[in-house]
């Protein structure tokens, strides 16, 4: 795997943790997602990448 595929997959995943552990209980219920969730959701969006 190329390096900057891995750097920019893992980029990805920190941000998208950092914004969805930003959100409350509320927040995150709205979108379907529980908190014990986050790192699944954030690992299956930098995948998709």
């Amino acid at each position: 795997m190329d390096i900057r595929k891995t750097f920019k997959k893992w980029a990805a995943y920190q941000q998208t943790v950092r914004e969805l552990a930003a959100l409350d209980t509320r927040q995150l219920n709205d979108l379907g997602i529980s908190r014990t969730d986050i790192s699944r959701v954030a690992r299956d969006h930098a995948n998709s990448l």
